[in-house]
This record gives C-alpha cells, structure tokens and sequence, in this order.
C-alpha cells in the first residue's frame, strides 16, 4: 500500500510539472441588471401594504487575478459597484429608487471547458462579500427605509460562464444575496443580479 501511495504521489506532482499553469491580472468592466426581492414585515402586512419592484441597470468596473493549473483555476476580484431596484406601492401611490453603492470581493473557482490556443470557455461560480459604501433612497421612503438597517457587509453566490479570446476575457453571471437591508417590522431586501463584463489581461 505504501508503495502504491508514493507512486501516486510521484504521478500527480509529475503531472503538475507538466501542466500548464494559469496566471492572469488585468481589469475589468462591464454592466448589470439588478432587481430587489423585497418582504414586507409586521407593520406593513398589519396595514395590507404590499411592495412590487422593478430592475435598474448600472455599470461596476475593477480588476481581477486568476491562477491555476491544467484546466482549474482561482480567480479573486475586486470591483465597485450600485445595485437596487424601483420600489412601488399602489396603495399609497409611493415610487422610488431604492439604490445602495458597494465593492463586491467575489473569491471563484473555475474550470475550462474549452482550452485552445486563442479561445478559451470557462465557467465558475463561488462566494462573493460585498461591503456597503453608501446608501441612496428618496424622501419619500423616509418612513419606510432607515439607514441603521443597512447591513455594512453581506456574502452572496454568484455563477455563469466567460470566454477568452486572446488577451481579451468576457463573463456573464447570475448571483444572488442575502439580506442587503433587514427590518422585520417594515421589510426586508434582497438582490438578484445578471452581470456582463469584459476584462482584458496586462499580465
């Protein structure tokens, strides 16, 4: 049994060797869609008030490193971003933007389908932390929205697929959130996210 264990051992460190190995950095752009999953709390339900949404688009821009051997890889990143929606109430006649600016630090584990010469097609997928720098609603949310209720920090999922294409590198994903916005009298707010982005490697 020993023998066998060094043997593999042997294989798989040689097979490293040979392997390709993937180091990346460069910088990344790109827009999204984000729409709010809202759920109304006590005080809101008590009253029969309902809350619908819809998506807003907005742009992120960062950078990003990938590194890996053979076909898998780790890519972190880092990239400023807003995300929100546009909260409705027909009850009360009440529309607003519900808008809040954060850096998301998404840490992804990839692998390549595809890997050729001068094309590449990758999918991914892992956990992203993202930090509330700022908060943004109207005035006339006021009695509904209070900043204390804005988590500074929440982890999400995010996954898709990208393409390289040279020194060029194209991404599309889906990610979700946890709770960006937690009062369980009023209501509680959640994101969905579709992201584009196109990056291209310095490195």
């Amino acid at each position: 049994m020993k023998r066998i264990f060094f043997i593999t051992l042997i294989l798989f460190f040689a097979n490293l060797t040979y392997a390709q190995l993937i180091f990346d950095v460069g910088l990344k752009a790109g827009v999204h869609t984000s729409t709010l999953k809202v759920k109304e709390g006590d005080l809101l339900n008590d009253y029969g008030i309902n809350l619908g949404s819809e998506s807003i688009t907005r742009m992120h821009w960062g950078a990003f490193g990938r590194v890996g051997v053979g076909r898998v890889y780790l890519q972190p990143e880092v990239y400023f971003s807003k995300k929100g929606g546009e909260l409705s109430n027909d009850l009360l006649q009440m529309t607003g933007g519900f808008d809040y600016n954060n850096v998301d630090v998404p840490f992804l584990l990839g692998y390549e389908i595809i890997k050729g010469k001068a094309f590449d097609l990758r999918a991914m997928a892992g956990p992203v932390l993202s930090f509330i720098t700022n908060a943004d609603y109207p005035e006339e949310l006021d009695p509904y929205l209070h900043d204390e209720f804005f988590n500074d920090h929440f982890m999400g999922i995010q996954y898709g697929l990208g393409i390289d294409v040279l020194f060029l590198t194209f991404d599309a994903r889906i990610e979700h959130g946890s709770n960006f916005y937690d009062d369980p009298n009023v209501v509680s707010g959640k994101s969905t996210t579709f992201m584009f982005s196109v990056g291209f490697k310095i490195l």
